[in-house]
């Protein structure tokens, strides 16, 4: 009896300890995804930005995704229109656009993100240079493929 109440602790705590190192290598890929989520949507906002930049941060949502601004109470969740807004946004004038990462922080299935944003631009359809330093926090969750299905962003 003793060497069988052995037999199952081993054994448990063997599961403990893969189910814990695959908690572990999850938490790291979307560690991972993050960054290169972040980058790209940096990347996309650089003077020689193109539409290959645009697919690529397409490429890390969800076909069933949600978008959202907080602050200005708006919502993107179709792919199609939120593609339009980035393509048209290729046409401003970008002198730089820079994107740091300040804080990470990692759930189960979700990222909190804090960047700050420092850029100058001269949007297409206005007549002025824009020049700001910004922060922002985002909390990007992720489905079961590793992509985002609710992305909320809260400006400063």
């Amino acid at each position: 009896m003793k060497k069988i109440k052995t037999t199952v602790t081993i054994l448990f705590s063997v599961f403990i300890l893969v189910a814990s190192a695959q908690e572990d290598t999850i938490s790291l890929n979307l560690t991972d995804k993050t960054v290169s989520f972040i980058e790209a949507y940096s990347a996309k906002q650089q003077p020689n930005s193109s539409i290959d930049d645009v697919d690529h941060f397409l490429s890390f949502f969800a076909d069933d995704f949600k978008d959202e601004h907080i602050k200005y109470g708006v919502v993107v969740a179709d792919k199609t229109e939120f593609k339009k807004g980035l393509v048209d946004k290729l046409q401003n004038k970008v002198y730089f656009h820079r994107v740091t990462i300040e804080d990470i922080m990692m759930g189960n299935n979700v990222a909190f993100v804090k960047i700050k944003i420092w850029a100058k631009v001269k949007p297409y359809h206005m007549d002025t240079i824009v020049e700001h330093t910004t922060g922002q926090i985002m909390s990007i969750e992720f489905d079961e493929n590793g992509l985002i299905k609710h992305l909320r962003r809260h400006h400063n």
